[in-house]
């Protein structure tokens, strides 16, 4: 392993099973799209039900933003528990927190019913003042402390959380866990007996009577349809439909370094404190040392033009709390954000289910989003169906935070078309490096490889026209506008936007 590993940390300590691409045509009960956390946990609790399941992933099982976590499992939201009580009320406070439970108790079980080696293990967490943070601060941590016990939580307040030494409130078992090992063992389990999971195979359309999905040329014919790809496709809902949704999400970036400190440290715990963005660490311990992930710098994607200071702020902030740190690995991932703070999960269109907006807790809102999945399929009730309905039009803040949020599309659109290209000329495109330039009058996106070859693209976000920009440190188009994100040669790898950026040929 090199000095400072770019990869995610998970990646150079696990992998996952390559599973084969659509190859033929198939019938299932259930197609699932996206093979993260959300459709892995679908498909088994699904097959555990009976039920037939084929899930499909347009890069690899378990990839993308599930590997790209820092997987906290907690029940504490990104909203804190009083602005949930003030918004929509104690009882859905309470509700939202007890969904967060139920997660961890249905990983729990899944891990202990089927013995899988992950790492899982459960902890304390805390929310917290900054170090030099201000009193009121702690004054607000000690009133949610007091409404979560009166809730029914085992929640304690602090005047100096362990190891951070400022205010802050205990919330008691908590867990984490190794992602891509308890993901390598679901799909496992998931694959087999008329249930299969295909890599390299791309969602494409959609069609009804009876439903079918359309793939590497090939047609799986089920019975329901549900979406687990982060941002979520249209599918059936209809171009209206999924731009009403797409409104109502906001993607943002968040950066993560790790690296070893000398064994204890630091307690094994959860940490989040009441930045804004916050800072969120977890602890590992190992053999000789500690493991710690500490992240934060959050923003909307593709909105900086300095990724790497980014990084190194955040590796400031984190050597400033545990000076003996040696950082070997930093990533970015993203994350969905709602307009009032809560994920939206539930049916989008006749037989079609979706989750998406998870804020901070892809792991108990990805594993919640499963639990219900399972029971829309089978017909059953669910109790957090109409606090997380898609539907559901409470806007927190108001109407002008929300149109504030999406006043991006608009702004971006017009001034990068207006701000113009970076160059001329490929001469000034290095190797690994992606730039827009205007070649013979067209505005192009030209990326060359580490080989020198060049590619040309479309700069144009095949979502809704905005111009993509180039990530250097994470080595992908974005675009500022929703946060779609492309490889270097233009293929999709995360939504909303659905189709690949189209290919410019080079003239001669």
């Amino acid at each position: 392993m090199s000095a400072l590993d770019t990869t995610p940390y998970w990646d150079t300590t696990s992998s996952m099973t390559r599973w084969p691409a659509l190859d033929r045509n198939l019938a299932v009960d259930v197609v699932i799209i996206g093979a993260g956390l959300t459709g892995l946990t679908t498909a088994y609790l699904l097959k555990r039900s009976g039920s037939t399941v084929a899930v499909l992933d347009r890069q690899r099982a378990g990839g993308v933003d599930t590997g790209v976590t820092t997987a906290h499992v907690t029940c504490v939201n990104d909203l804190s528990l009083l602005e949930m009580a003030r918004t929509f009320g104690r009882e859905q406070a309470r509700a939202v927190w007890d969904a967060g439970m139920a997660a961890i108790e249905q990983i729990d079980s899944i891990v202990s019913g089927e013995g899988i080696a992950c790492e899982w293990q459960r902890v304390p967490g805390y929310r917290h003042v900054p170090r030099g943070g201000e009193a009121k601060e702690a004054t607000r941590l000690e009133e949610e402390a007091t409404l979560a016990r009166e809730l029914g939580f085992d929640a304690t307040f602090m005047a100096a959380v362990p190891f951070i030494d400022a205010p802050g409130f205990e919330i008691a078992n908590q867990a984490k866990f190794h992602p891509r090992k308890y993901l390598a063992a679901l799909a496992g389990l998931i694959d087999g007996g008329g249930c299969h999971i295909f890599d390299h195979t791309e969602a494409g359309e959609v069609t009804d009577d009876p439903l079918r999905v359309e793939a590497n040329g090939h047609t799986i014919t089920c019975g329901k349809l549900v979406i687990a790809t982060h941002t979520p496709l249209v599918g059936k809902a209809g171009l209206l439909g999924a731009l009403a949704l797409q409104t109502k999400l906001y993607l943002y970036t968040s950066y993560v370094v790790g690296g070893r400190l000398p064994e204890g440290s630091v307690p094994e715990a959860l940490f989040w404190d009441t930045e804004n963005p916050y800072h969120y660490l977890r602890v590992d311990r190992h053999r000789g040392f500690d493991y710690v992930i500490f992240g934060g710098k959050d923003h909307k994607t593709g909105q900086t033009g300095d990724p790497a200071a980014c990084f190194a702020t955040l590796e400031g902030t984190a050597r400033s709390l545990m000076p003996a740190l040696d950082v070997t690995h930093r990533w970015s991932g993203q994350v969905v954000e709602t307009n009032d703070g809560l994920p939206f999960i539930g049916e989008t269109a006749p037989h079609q289910f979706a989750a998406t907006g998870y804020s901070g807790n892809g792991m108990t809102f990805g594993t919640l989003s499963g639990m219900m999945a399972r029971d829309y399929v089978l017909g059953r009730g669910n109790p957090w169906q109409s606090l997380f309905d898609v539907g559901r039009t409470k806007l927190r803040g108001g109407t002008w935070d929300y149109l504030k949020e999406n006043v991006d599309y608009p702004f971006y659109l017009l001034r990068d078309w207006i701000a113009g290209p970076e160059g001329t000329s490929l001469r000034g495109v290095k190797r690994g490096e992606g730039r827009i330039l205007e070649l013979d009058g067209q505005t192009v996106a030209a990326y060359r490889n580490d080989r020198g070859k060049v590619t040309l693209l479309s700069p144009t976000c095949t979502h809704m026209g905005c111009r993509v920009h180039w990530n250097s440190t994470d080595g992908d188009w974005e675009c500022p506008c929703h946060g779609s994100r492309f490889n270097p040669t233009g293929e999709v790898l995360a939504g909303p936007a659905e189709s690949p950026l189209a290919p410019i040929k080079q003239q001669d």
